[in-house]
C-alpha cells in the first residue's frame, strides 16, 4: 500500500510517501506498523510519529477512514492528515 505523510508526520518520518508491503491488515495494525518504523521523529524538534498519529485523521483511497479495524489492501492509498494551522 501506498502511504503518504502530510505535514509533522512527514517531519516525523522524513518521506513524504512510502509503499509498505503489508498485504491486507486492518488500519490499526498499518498504524502500528508505521510507529514502530519511526518510533523517534527523523528530523530534529518534530513529534514522534505516535503523537503525530494521535492527534492526526486519515484518508483511504481520498474517503475519511475513521473505523480503525477496516482492512487495507496492498492496492489502497493510505494518507496521514495532522491537523493544520494557518491560512
Amino acid at each position: 500500500m501506498l502511504v503518504r505523510y502530510f505535514g509533522a508526520a512527514q517531519a516525523a518520518a522524513g518521506v513524504a510517501e512510502e509503499r509498505l508491503d503489508l498485504g491486507s491488515a486492518p488500519l490499526e495494525t498499518v498504524l502500528g506498523q508505521i510507529t514502530a518504523r519511526y518510533p523517534v521523529a527523523v528530523n530534529p524538534g518534530a513529534p514522534s510519529m505516535t503523537q503525530v498519529i494521535a492527534r492526526s485523521s486519515f484518508l483511504l483511497n481520498e474517503v475519511s477512514a475513521r473505523d480503525r479495524h477496516r482492512v487495507l489492501g496492498p492496492d489502497d492509498v493510505l494518507d496521514i492528515l495532522p491537523p493544520f494551522a494557518g491560512g
